[in-house]
C-alpha cells in the first residue's frame, strides 16, 4: 500500500506564509480536537446494518467552560445545499456557546442532542437554552447513512478527545471522524487541516472535504485532476459539500470574522471547485481573542496606518490582508491533506473510493515545473 503523506512531506507547498508546529488548527492556543471512527461490516447495503463508515469529529475552542465563556464567531454560506445545526445563532448573535461537531448528514440530529446532553452531564452546565453547532457532508457512497450509526456515546467519546491533553497535539486527518466516508475529486476525501502564523497572530483551519469532479481538481496551480483522467474506478460524485472551520487568536469582531471566513472560499476555489447547484459549502469561524487589536507589522510596512477608519479599541480593516491571505493558503492546503491523507476505502455496495495516487502526484507535479 502506498505511504500516506501530508503535502508538505512531498514537497508540495501552499502559498508563502510560515506554518505552526503542527501544521494544524490546533496551532491556536487552547483548541482541541478529536475523532471518533466508526468502521463495520461490507457488502451490500441493508439499511439501518451497514456497511458502517461514519464518526464524528469534535473542535473545542478552548478548555474551559465554552458556555460562560463564549468565543466571538461567525458564518460564511457559500451555498446552502446543507443541514447544519445551530448557524443562525451565530449569524445574528455572533458567538459560539458549545463544541463544533462534523459528522454525516443524517446523524445530523443526533449529533446535536447528544451534544445538548454533554453539555449538562459531562460539563455541568445549567441553561434553558443552548445553541449546538453541527456541521455535516453526505458520505452517502460508502455509509449506510439512513441506517443513522452515530450514537450518544461516540459524541462523548470525541469530545472527551477533545477536551484531553492529545487533543491539543498532531490531528489525524483522511479516513477518521466526520471524514471517515467522505469523498474528494472522485478520490477519498476526509479530514484535513493545517495553519498559518506571524509574530502578531495565528490561523487555523480545518475541513471535512466531500465535493469535487475529477477533472475539476487543482493542485498548486496545476490541473492534476485532468492528468489523472486516467486512474480507475472513478464512480460518481452524489454529492459536494464542504464544511471549512476557521480559526485565530486574532481579537476580532464578528463582521470582521466574516469577512474573514468568506476568503476561506477562495482557497476552495484554488482547488477547482465552483460551487455546484447541489453544494453545501458552509464556513465557521471563530477567535479566541488572544492576541490584542494592534496593527499588523505587515499592513504598517505597506503603509497602511491610518488608524482613523478603526472604531477604538477594535483593528481596523485595513490591516486585515495578512490574515486574509492566511486563510486563503491554510484552506487550500487543509484540502489537500485531506485528500493525500486518506486511504482507499471501499463501503456500501463495494463501492469504492481510491485514496489519490502520490507517486502520480508527484510526477505530474515535477511535469509542470512545481515539485
Amino acid at each position: 500500500m502506498e505511504k500516506r503523506a501530508r503535502a508538505r512531506e512531498i514537497d508540495i507547498k501552499i502559498g508563502s506564509m510560515k506554518t505552526g508546529k503542527y501544521n494544524a488548527i490546533t496551532d491556536i492556543e487552547g483548541i482541541g480536537v478529536g475523532h471518533i471512527t466508526i468502521i463495520e461490516g461490507e457488502g451490500p447495503l441493508v439499511v439501518g446494518k451497514g456497511p458502517i463508515r461514519a464518526g464524528i469529529t469534535a473542535i473545542v475552542p478552548h478548555q474551559r467552560d465554552i458556555y460562560t465563556e463564549k468565543v466571538r464567531a461567525a458564518t460564511y454560506i457559500y451555498h446552502a445545499m446543507g443541514k447544519s445545526v445551530g448557524l443562525p445563532q451565530i449569524m445574528h448573535m455572533g458567538e459560539i456557546e458549545t463544541p463544533i461537531l462534523l459528522t454525516d448528514t443524517l446523524d445530523t440530529w443526533v449529533v446535536a442532542d447528544a451534544l445538548v446532553d454533554y453539555m449538562h452531564e459531562v460539563k455541568g452546565v445549567e441553561f434553558l437554552t443552548i445553541n449546538p453547532v453541527v456541521g455535516e457532508t453526505n458520505g452517502g457512497y460508502l455509509n449506510d447513512t439512513l441506517g443513522r450509526h452515530v450514537r450518544k456515546k461516540h459524541v462523548f467519546e470525541a469530545l472527551d478527545k477533545a477536551y484531553s491533553p492529545n487533543g491539543l497535539g498532531p490531528v489525524e486527518e483522511g479516513n477518521v471522524g466526520g471524514g471517515t466516508p467522505m469523498s474528494g475529486y472522485e478520490f477519498k476525501g476526509g479530514i484535513g487541516t493545517a495553519s498559518r502564523v506571524t509574530s502578531e497572530f495565528s490561523l487555523g483551519v480545518l475541513v471535512q472535504l466531500n465535493l469535487g469532479k475529477r477533472e475539476d481538481l487543482i493542485i498548486n496551480g496545476v490541473p492534476v485532476g485532468k492528468e489523472l483522467a486516467d486512474v480507475q474506478p472513478k464512480g460518481s460524485q452524489p454529492s459536494n459539500s464542504i464544511i471549512v472551520v476557521v480559526a485565530t487568536d486574532l481579537r476580532l469582531s464578528s463582521l470582521q470574522l466574516w469577512k474573514v471566513a468568506a476568503r476561506a472560499v477562495l482557497g476552495l476555489a484554488r482547488t477547482g471547485h465552483y460551487g455546484s447547484a447541489g453544494s453545501g459549502d458552509f464556513v465557521i469561524a471563530f477567535s479566541t481573542g488572544k492576541k490584542d487589536v494592534e496593527p499588523l507589522k505587515e499592513a504598517k510596512s505597506e503603509g497602511r496606518i491610518s488608524t482613523r477608519f478603526a472604531v477604538r479599541g477594535t483593528l481596523s480593516d485595513f490591516y486585515l490582508d495578512p490574515i486574509y491571505r492566511a486563510c486563503c493558503e491554510a484552506t487550500e492546503e487543509s484540502i489537500m491533506n485531506a485528500l493525500f491523507k486518506a486511504e482507499t476505502m471501499v463501503g456500501r455496495d463495494y463501492n469504492v473510493r481510491l485514496g489519490i495516487p502520490l507517486d502520480r502526484v508527484k510526477e505530474v507535479m515535477a511535469k509542470y515545473g512545481r515539485l
